[in-house]
């Protein structure tokens, strides 16, 4: 590849498919995280990175090597990372006296940090410690949050809309019931945010829906709120805006009652009924000899009569 005047132009085939799949599209390709720890991690913090990345996968990459950044000081090196690998979303594992067992999650736009929020671990449990048998690798989970900190407090609004960006999978158009099977529960409460994992148990019920149980199957975290990084409201607002192409089109002449019945109006030029037709039936039809006293009164003259 070649640069001229800031405009990269391929030379290969090989190249230029390279450059069309990174060039901006209408409807964007699954979001992809890249999993990394810093220079100093504890074993708790490795384990962790190993079991979101099981929880992310196929749409995750994870370095196994160490990586000297700080990235709330410093983040030119994620974004370096994220350019390479085509990532826009990061989750980073350190551990230090000063903030045990951390984790960083955070998202990038144009390949640039937009927001990241600093989470601790204070407790723990893996997926290899809870023995039961796991969802299948690419399950799009069910995502759901619970605690008023999530509709009120600003930093959780981003947290949720960040863990959502994290965690929801490809978009489909249609599930079935059995793919319906994994459900991550997030539960802001006391300063504190709990992460439980489980696995959706389909039961007899006796009837055609049927009953649901939640197992756990891990991983568990009860995780505090740390250090915050948050785009500004005008650089959050351009992140997320649409193209025009992908605006729904409002229609014209059509509402909707509070029930949910469709109504429309439709506008007809004004129609002339004489010429309307009708079903034909014998017994309507007229005898000639009718037909023609019908066409003789037409043609008589009318007399008005005019009082005075």
């Amino acid at each position: 590849m070649t640069q001229l005047d800031g405009v990269v132009k391929p030379k290969t085939k090989r190249s230029k498919r390279f450059l069309e799949s990174r060039a901006p599209k209408l409807t964007e390709d699954v979001k992809t995280a890249m999993i990394m720890k810093g220079g100093n991690a504890s074993q708790t913090v490795t384990q962790a990175l190993r079991d979101i990345y099981s929880l992310k996968k196929p749409n995750a990459v994870l370095y196994k090597k160490k990586n000297i950044t700080r990235p709330f000081e410093d983040s030119t090196s994620l974004e370096f990372f994220s350019k390479k690998t085509d990532c826009s979303l990061f989750l980073f594992g350190s551990h230090n006296k000063k903030r045990p067992n951390n984790l960083i999650f955070g998202r990038l736009f144009d390949f640039h940090v937009l927001d990241m929020i600093e989470l601790g671990v204070e407790k723990y449990v893996s997926l290899s410690d809870i023995k039961t048998s796991k969802c299948p690798e690419g399950t799009k989970p069910m995502l759901v949050f619970a605690g008023e900190a999530f509709d009120t407090d600003n930093e959780h609004k981003r947290l949720k809309s960040l863990l959502i960006d994290f965690f929801r999978g490809p978009t489909v158009s249609a599930v079935r019931l059995a793919g319906l099977e994994h459900v991550l529960h997030f539960t802001a409460l006391d300063g504190k945010i709990y992460m439980r994992s489980y696995r959706c148990l389909l039961k007899k019920s006796g009837c055609r829906t049927p009953r649901i149980e939640l197992e756990e199957i891990g991983p568990s975290f009860d995780l505090v709120l740390r250090r915050t990084h948050l785009a500004s409201d005008d650089l959050y607002k351009l992140a997320h805006r649409r193209p025009k192409a992908l605006k729904a089109r409002k229609k014209k002449n059509i509402s909707h009652n509070a029930f949910g019945t469709k109504f429309g109006r439709v506008h007809m030029q004004k129609q002339d009924l004489t010429k309307l037709q009708t079903r034909k039936m014998k017994g309507l039809r007229k005898r000639r000899g009718e037909m023609v006293a019908e066409d003789q009164e037409a043609q008589a003259p009318k007399v008005v009569k005019v009082e005075s």
